[in-house]
């Protein structure tokens, strides 16, 4: 944008220069008409008066209709640049997107490993942070992973013709330990209070809490109150995919 803007200036400044230097003055004269076939002469000593105009040339017309398409190139050509910019990474052909070892490494991972975070294939892959991003986000952008929020944690998946919305609740749930040992006391009848959670996990009632509530607020555990008590079970629609990836 800067480079096209200096190219303006730079060809108005040449123009105006070539206008002020080319542009000559016209002569008209002004009498009364009269038969005659010399131009501008005084037949009875009428004052003849001599007015000065400039003309237009079409070098200006030039310079408006070359200012003009220069404006329409800016305004294809720039959205393309910002945008490419904005992404922070270089087009990559599709048949390339594994020719790098890291980002091949890192796809390999996340496909055994399924809802796997960003420390995680850090680990794995050895390598640095932003590398490992930079690679992520050219996996996303060619469609061949994708990511998936989990209580503000985001988690990366093979692509979404691979696992479906409740697949990827129950897989991300599952990664966490506390959470599989806590479906898991519920599923085989040994514990469904939070009391007993608590005492047969070794944690407080308080962190039992928080973990029931993320997951029912996935939708993998229900409760039900009888009297004073809750009483938890896990949702029936999830457990055939619990007892898959569980």
């Amino acid at each position: 944008m800067f480079t096209s803007v200096k190219l303006q200036k730079k060809l108005t400044i040449f123009l105006l220069f070539f206008l002020l230097t080319a542009t000559a003055g016209a002569t008209e004269y002004i009498v009364k008409p009269v038969p005659s076939d010399q131009v501008g002469a005084s037949v009875n000593g009428e004052e003849v008066v001599l007015l000065k105009d400039f003309t237009v040339y079409w070098q200006f017309l030039l310079w408006l209709a070359i200012m003009q398409i220069l404006s329409v190139v800016d305004m294809l050509i720039l959205p393309a640049k910002f945008l490419f910019a904005i992404l922070g990474f270089r087009i990559t052909e599709r048949a390339n997107v594994f020719e790098n070892s890291n980002r091949a490494r890192i796809y390999e991972y996340i496909k055994t490993r399924p809802g796997a975070y960003l420390s995680e294939i850090i680990e794995n892959a050895g390598i640095g942070r932003g590398a490992a991003r930079y690679h992520i986000k050219i996996l996303k952008a060619h469609h061949k992973i994708e990511a998936y929020s989990d209580s503000g944690k985001t988690r990366y998946f093979q692509n979404n013709s691979t696992y479906g919305e409740e697949e990827k609740k129950v897989v991300s749930a599952l990664q966490n330990a506390t959470n599989q040992r806590i479906i898991s006391e519920i599923q085989n009848g040994n514990c469904n209070t939070n009391l007993a959670l608590a005492r047969e996990i070794g944690v407080s009632g308080a962190t039992i809490s928080w973990y029931v509530k993320n997951l029912k607020e996935t939708g993998l555990i229900d409760e039900t109150r009888i009297g004073r008590s809750i009483i938890y079970r896990v949702n029936p629609s999830y457990e055939t995919l619990i007892e898959k990836y569980g």
